[in-house]
């Protein structure tokens, strides 16, 4: 099932890119006690993710900090060395804190996951954006087509922050 609004996050362990390193992050923990808006995205590199997706978010880095965002977190089902080398390239390192969800495992708690096994992805995190605040999701955005950017875009979320 779906996470809806005003349900909890799931406590699942990935991993967070840490520098030249990786951090072992335990998403209720995570979330815990603070504002953060998570966007995921089916993997890093992929046209749509690198090119739509993520660059909204690090455009409008400053506008979700100043309405008392903690931190701006991007996932992927993509293992930590990949979303490093993503964040380097993307240049976006210093604003959004990238979460590798490896095994698709905080994907699948959250009901959120995408079969592209016919394309040789396998499984991958849908294509969504959320605010979670304290734990407890406060706003919900997935696309129903994983090569658009809209419904969960950046722009949309700070419509729903306003």
């Amino acid at each position: 099932m779906t996470i809806a609004i005003g349900q909890s996050i799931p406590d699942v362990k990935i991993k967070k890119v840490a520098g030249d390193g990786a951090e072992d992050v335990n998403t209720a923990e995570f979330f815990a006690g603070r504002k953060v808006v998570l966007f995921a995205v089916p993997g890093a590199f992929t046209p749509t993710c690198t090119n739509n997706h993520l660059p909204g978010f690090v455009e409008n880095y400053d506008a979700f900090k100043s309405r008392g965002i903690d931190d701006v977190a991007v996932l992927a089902v993509n293992d930590v060395h990949v979303m490093r080398a993503w964040a380097r390239f993307t240049g976006a390192e210093d604003k959004l804190v990238f979460l590798a969800d490896g095994n698709a495992d905080f994907a699948r708690a959250l009901g959120l996951t995408l079969d592209l096994s016919a394309g040789g992805l396998g499984t991958r995190a849908s294509r969504f954006s959320m605010l979670v605040e304290d734990g407890v999701v406060k706003q919900l955005n997935v696309e129903e087509a994983p090569g658009s950017a809209e419904t969960s875009g950046a722009a949309r979320l700070l419509e729903q922050l306003a």
